[in-house]
């Protein structure tokens, strides 16, 4: 047990010291006419939609009533606009985002979960939660299948709002400790900065990932892309 609270450790000391930028949005509006302002505002906001949106890292497998996961998470986005290199004052284009998350089984195959993230350095808060059912929670022949729907909520950053919902389905089969998966899905980002016309969307998601249960520790590793943007997730904590 101690070996394993001390690995958590060691990965929430890097997600701590990830590098990232306070955001600013006034400064998309630098040099550039109020049509192109907009243009900018808009690819930023698909960026960060598809971003920060809600990311399981987790199979569909339901955890049963008195299941529990329990992770500390870093999430790398490489974002596609240059518009956040504008915004941030750097010249990367990847976004860490290291998070809390914690999932409970609920009767009838339901699971809900939360989680915070707090990038560091940075003015970015988030926090977001899902509700998923298990349609088939699988066995030694079947694979198992889940449906969720999930919200995110950006907090932190003064003058923009950013909000994410989304839905998905994904399917499971597990081996021995191993269980991968992978699933399609879509989300929907509302973004709102004055001066800019808000801006409401859908992008497309498809994501796969493996989990690895080694007694009480859990290791779960996710690829991801919504809309143009791929994130990698790791996770590290409990699941039982």
């Amino acid at each position: 047990m101690k070996k394993n609270l001390s690995t958590l450790a060691v990965l929430a000391c890097f997600a701590s010291s990830a590098s990232a930028a306070t955001i600013n949005m006034a400064a998309l509006q630098n040099g550039a006419t109020a049509a192109q302002a907009q243009a900018s505002f808009r690819a930023f906001s698909e960026d960060m939609g598809a971003a920060l949106s809600y990311k399981g890292v987790t199979p569909p497998t339901a955890l049963g009533v008195t299941g529990f996961d329990i992770g500390v998470e870093v999430t790398a986005s490489q974002l596609q606009s240059q518009a956040f290199k504008a915004v941030s004052g750097t010249s990367t284009t990847t976004l860490p985002v290291p998070k809390l998350h914690v999932a409970k089984g609920l009767p009838m195959g339901f699971d809900v979960a939360a989680f915070y993230a707090a990038v560091p350095t940075t003015n970015i808060r988030l926090y977001g939660a899902e509700v998923r059912y298990a349609i088939i929670d699988g066995g030694m022949t079947m694979p198992a299948v889940g449906v969720r729907g999930s919200f995110s909520k950006l907090a932190g950053v003064n003058g923009w709002d950013l909000n994410t919902k989304g839905l998905d389905i994904s399917v499971s089969k597990g081996f021995l400790m191993f269980t991968p998966y992978a699933g399609v899905g879509k989300v929907w980002t509302n973004s709102t900065a004055a001066p800019f016309t808000a801006e409401s969307f859908s992008q497309n998601k498809i994501f796969a990932g493996l989990n690895a249960n080694m007694g009480l520790t859990n290791l779960a590793f996710e690829y991801d892309k919504t809309g143009s943007v791929p994130s990698y997730s790791a996770k590290l904590g409990f699941r039982f």
